[in-house]
């Protein structure tokens, strides 16, 4: 096939080009861009219709011009070398070596757009990830298969929690194989060495692959990374039969990044200047997280964003909240208040939390402590907020038991070390030490059995006195 290079550019719009007189151009088709010195770059077809082919580059449009500029249609898609060689490397956004280490050279390429799971080839998501988090493992469960995001806010540890995430994720039970996929958006340079480093010096890389887009990068590459990340994970999972944890951060960038190339293309704005298809371009990118029946592997996904202002109503948290199975929030209260990670679990939520726990998976009386720890919790900030108008001596004994464990379970129970890897039943007992002194009276959502077995409970009935 003959491809012939285009020099009819009509325009240059931020990080598109429109390219006139094209007759056959593919939505999706790559493109080799050359300039007048001959410095090469690709990018993608975006729309074409009545002769016009508007061109997505991924990369810098600096000294491209109407005049001196060549396209070329190559006829293929997007699409990018998988191999479990993979493991252990460090990639920029477009999937290029940033460890110095060599290109991947493989007989094996994939598709970045992916395909969709059929709904009737979905298996229901089952079994238990344990991340070491207590707030996350203990109130809001992370199950195989799922996508729950991240919900953070501007200057919160959302990426040291990432990065511990990331080094203590593990399937219990399971001698099958367990890999991370990590792909960043926009970072700084300090936050790509923090994840290169923390991933070398913990051991963590040699099941790891990185896809890395700096903020200094074209921020077209930030289209691209997530789907690079999630097509090698997608080779990991269904061909290599490994459990694949796949983590997004920032999607709140790859948002910015899909709104510049809305307002380049003249397109009607939708909510907050976003495109109207927003919604429908998250959802390809949260929808190839599960589990296929028939296939040992499958795909869990955690994304993380920074909600702009704290804001839950943006855009961006909206619509990830309808696509995704809960949300973990963390707590700009909390990180005041020097507790690491600030998880707020009044605010989170694990939809299939139910699915992943119990008899046979963490614990039979996970449900129950869960849920007493969610009431008691609750009733201890109330109490707080009462407090704080009437004065602590105005409050009742029983309110004031429940004004210590709502601080027992902040200082105990949600804090932890960055590098303190809680297992399971480790944060089950926590649970227990945090509710100890209630009386049995009050433990009104955990079944009897279960706090005669469990509870440790200090005397018959009751519990002792609650030392803060």
């Amino acid at each position: 096939m003959v491809q012939v290079a285009y020099r009819s550019v009509s325009q240059v719009a931020g990080p598109l080009l429109f390219v006139e007189g094209v007759k056959d151009a593919a939505y999706g088709e790559i493109v080799e861009i050359t300039n007048s010195d001959g410095e090469r770059v690709r990018g993608q077809v975006l729309d074409s219709r009545s002769g016009l082919a508007v061109v997505q580059v991924f990369g810098s449009t600096l000294g491209l011009s109407t005049t001196g500029t060549s396209v070329r249609f190559l006829g293929e898609t997007a699409r990018v070398s998988v191999s479990d060689e993979m493991l252990g490397r460090v990639f920029d956004g477009l999937g290029n070596p940033r460890d110095g280490g060599p290109r991947l050279v493989s007989a094996e390429k994939q598709e970045i757009v992916g395909s969709g799971i059929n709904p009737y080839s979905r298996e229901e998501p089952s079994e238990f990830i344990q991340t070491g988090i207590s707030t996350i493992d203990g109130m809001n469960t992370l199950v195989r298969g799922q996508k729950l995001p991240l919900f953070s806010g501007s200057g919160l540890p959302h990426n040291l929690l990432a990065a511990q995430i990331a080094r203590q994720a593990k399937v219990l039970g399971s001698e099958e194989g367990f890999a991370v996929v990590f792909g960043a958006m926009g970072i700084t340079s300090e936050e790509a060495n923090y994840f290169m480093k923390e991933f070398e010096e913990t051991g963590a890389l040699e099941r790891a692959v990185l896809f890395l887009n700096l903020s200094s990068d074209p921020s077209m590459e930030r289209i691209l990374t997530p789907r690079l990340a999630l097509t090698e994970a997608e080779y990991l999972a269904y061909q290599k039969e490994l459990h694949v944890l796949v983590i997004l951060s920032d999607m709140t960038s790859y948002c910015e990044a899909l709104r510049e190339v809305s307002a380049a293309r003249d397109e009607v704005p939708g909510r907050r200047g976003y495109p109207g298809y927003m919604y429908t371009d998250l959802a390809t990118i949260y929808e190839r997280a599960g589990k296929i029946k028939g296939r040992k592997g499958s795909i869990t996904q955690i994304p993380i964003l920074t909600q702009p202002a704290d804001d839950k109503t943006h855009p961006i948290p909206d619509l990830t909240g309808y696509i995704t199975e809960g949300q973990v929030y963390l707590s700009r209260d909390l990180e005041r208040a020097g507790i690491y990670p600030p998880i707020d679990v009044l605010e989170s939520l694990s939809r299939l939390m139910n699915q992943g726990i119990g008899k046979g998976r963490t614990r039979e009386d996970h449900r129950g402590l869960a849920d007493q720890l969610y009431a008691s919790y609750a009733q201890g900030k109330d109490f707080r907020a009462l407090s704080a108008i009437v004065g602590e001596e105005a409050l009742s004994s029983v309110d004031k038991l429940y004004l210590k464990i709502a601080d027992r379970f902040e200082r105990t129970f949600v804090s932890q070390g960055v590098y303190e890897d809680r297992s399971i039943e480790r944060t089950l007992s926590l649970g227990w030490e945090v509710l100890a002194d209630l009386p049995d009276s009050e433990l009104k959502r955990i079944r009897p059995e279960f706090i005669a077995k469990y509870g440790n409970r200090t005397s018959a009935g009751t519990g002792g006195s609650l030392q803060s």
